[in-house]
């Protein structure tokens, strides 16, 4: 199970002060903008949809997620931004990719670079690390909120391919495709979805024990709370029993 959603349970309630604080909410501004470029009507573009209900889990204003579409489509004057994706390896040789959006790649590029070598990793050249991953919903779920069989249930008969259970967090992997169905099932069965995104999934995963996965983690938090950094994806998974170790130190 990837690490991250192990790590997602843990920042869940994180996210919230981050939203108070500004940084969520323009982070997922700036997305709601990029995927509005692709049609401002959220029915006829998925991208958008997804990205709108992102921005309400982070109880986003209604007008402030229609000013960054209106942006988006050009009815209204923003920044332009482009998507750069960031690939390199971190400490223990995990691979990361580092989605961002920029207004400046010069500014962002040599930013990304150095929060790799103060945290012990290096950024690498275009697909050193892309050709691990592949594009999945992945869906978490706490664990006290639904036992193991009644997620499965759900999640298979909604079209999920698979469905991992740890203490911790139930994992559902979906095709991008049945993504949104499978999320909405849970939702609909009264089950609190705790994230829901399309992410890259990482083949194969490194186990890490706890002085190496609190390196890997000083990476993931500083690529996570750069302000141009959109998501980060990385192949490393740790033990329940590390995970808790790791939320003790936050």
């Amino acid at each position: 199970m990837s690490g991250h959603s192990k790590w997602s349970t843990i920042k869940h309630k994180k996210a919230a002060l981050d939203a108070k604080r500004g940084k969520a909410w323009s982070k997922l501004a700036r997305a709601i903008t990029m995927a509005a470029r692709n049609g401002g009507k959220p029915e006829d573009n998925p991208r958008l949809r997804l990205a709108i209900d992102k921005a309400r889990g982070a109880n986003m204003p209604k007008d402030t997620i229609e000013k960054a579409i209106k942006k988006g489509t050009g009815e209204l004057e923003g920044e332009s931004y482009e998507e750069v994706i960031y690939e390199g390896y971190g400490p223990e040789g995990v691979a990361v990719m580092c989605k961002v959006l920029t207004d400046n790649r010069h500014r962002t590029a040599p930013e990304i670079k150095k929060i790799f070598e103060r945290s012990g990793g290096n950024l690498g050249t275009p697909n050193c690390v892309a050709w691990m991953f592949q594009a999945k919903g992945v869906i978490t779920v706490a664990a006290e909120a639904a036992d193991e069989d009644r997620i499965m249930e759900l999640a298979l008969e909604a079209g999920a391919e698979d469905v991992e259970s740890s203490e911790m967090v139930h994992q559902i992997t979906t095709t991008v495709d049945a993504f949104e169905a499978v999320r909405d099932a849970i939702r609909a069965a009264g089950i609190e979805v705790q994230t829901a995104d399309v992410e890259m999934v990482a083949s194969n995963q490194i186990s890490l024990g706890l002085a190496a996965a609190q390196k890997v983690m000083r990476l993931i938090d500083a690529l996570d709370n750069h302000d141009d950094v959109e998501s980060v994806s990385s192949n490393f998974d740790v033990p329940d029993s590390v995970m808790r170790e790791l939320a003790r130190g936050e």
